[in-house]
Order: structure tokens, then sequence, then C-alpha cells
């Protein structure tokens, strides 16, 4: 039975590769302010759960709920409106857009969700990230510490109730990876919103209350 005041909820979900690949996932759920870690071997699914709770992804049986909403009952546009909003990724390779200043970036990630663009609210984010003064650098000019905030000043700017990051300190020096973790942490107590962590790395289990074990490893 899902917890109805549950951020994120998961119930019997599988996916299927193919007639032979079939990922079984455990149930879970995360509250406001939750943080857990993802784990397990190469093949468990990690990275195809996340996609799954970010509507990128349809499972094959079970539910999956967040923040209220069951993203398989949602489709093409309104999916990628609701994910803006309610959805914050963090992935290893950041992703942000080079063509567009870190302001911009942010400002893209509001009008793509459908929110208002509040060039204001972006530059707030910037500033509670510390990278306000590079709001109109572009991020080829911009070190990894400075691009990888701006990754996360992106995934937060819509205030969502969940985040997600996959292997985000898996390149990073233990500097780094504690400053990464330290700012992941802190926006998600922040919002009140809900973090799930999908990783390898036994620093980032080291700084994460919760652990969450995928334990079945996709054979073809």
């Amino acid at each position: 039975m899902m917890d109805d005041a549950a951020i994120l909820a998961i119930e019997r979900v599988t996916y299927t590769y193919s007639a032979r690949a079939t990922l079984t996932f455990p149930d879970f759920s995360l509250m406001s302010g939750d943080i857990a870690a993802l784990v397990g071997p190469s093949g468990s699914g990690k990275s195809t759960l996340l996609m799954l709770i970010a509507g990128l992804l349809e499972q094959q049986t079970g539910r999956i709920r967040v923040a209220g909403m069951t993203p398989a009952q949602l489709h093409g546009g309104a999916r990628d409106r609701w994910r803006g909003r309610t959805i914050g990724i963090v992935l290893q390779s950041f992703q942000l857009l080079t063509r567009l200043s870190v302001l911009e970036n942010l400002t893209a990630a509001q009008y793509l969700s459908g929110n208002e663009v509040d060039v204001r609210a972006a530059r707030d984010t910037l500033s509670a990230l510390d990278i306000v003064d590079l709001a109109d650098e572009r991020p080829g000019r911009m070190s990894s510490g400075q691009i990888q905030r701006a990754a996360i000043a992106r995934a937060v700017v819509n205030r969502p109730r969940m985040l997600l990051a996959d292997e985000p300190t898996s390149t990073l020096d233990d500097d780094s990876a504690e400053a990464a973790l330290a700012l992941m942490l802190g926006q998600t107590r922040r919002l009140g919103a809900a973090l799930l962590i999908a990783t390898h790395d036994s620093r980032v289990k080291a700084h994460v209350p919760a652990t969450i074990e995928l334990r079945q490893v996709l054979h073809a």
C-alpha cells in the first residue's frame, strides 16, 4: 500500500529490456527531507530506475508516484512540463547547454517546465550556490567545480519536490565530491525535497543516511 504522504513511492515495479531481460525493483518510499543512496552492481538498474522515476522510461508493471502524481498517466508535453516542475536531475556529465550562459540555462529550465521565467529567482538560486558572479559566463569557460554548481542550480531552480542524481561524484576528487554532496544535501533540505543518488561511490554512502540496494543483475 502506497503512503499518500510520500514524495516518492515505488511498488512492484519491473522494467523489461527484452523477453529474457527483466529488472525487478524493491518497494520503497521517500518522504520530505529523506536522502537515500541507490546502490548495486553494474547492470542492477540504478540508472534505469532513475529514468523510470523521471518518466523517461515506462515500467511494465507496478506503480511509481512522485509528489502525488503517477508519471505513466501523463503523456507528451504534459509529462515534460510535470517533470520540469517536479523533478530536478543532476547527471554525471551535467549537460549544461554550452551556447547559453549559466543564467540562461536556469531560465531555460523555467521556460521548458511551463513556469514563468523569473530571472530574480534564478539569480537567487545561483546566489545560494555561491556562483551568482558567474551568471553571464558560458560553461566552456568555467572550472569543473563551477559547472557542477551550475548543474545543481539548474536542477533546483524550479524548487522540485524530487531530486535525482546519477553518479554525480564518480569523476571527482575527494574535496570536490564532498563539496558536491554538501550542496545537494543542503539544497534538498532547503527545499523540503527528497533526494535519491544512484552511486558506486563509497564516499557518498558515508554521507547519506539511508541505502536502497539493488541486487539483481540484468542478463540478456
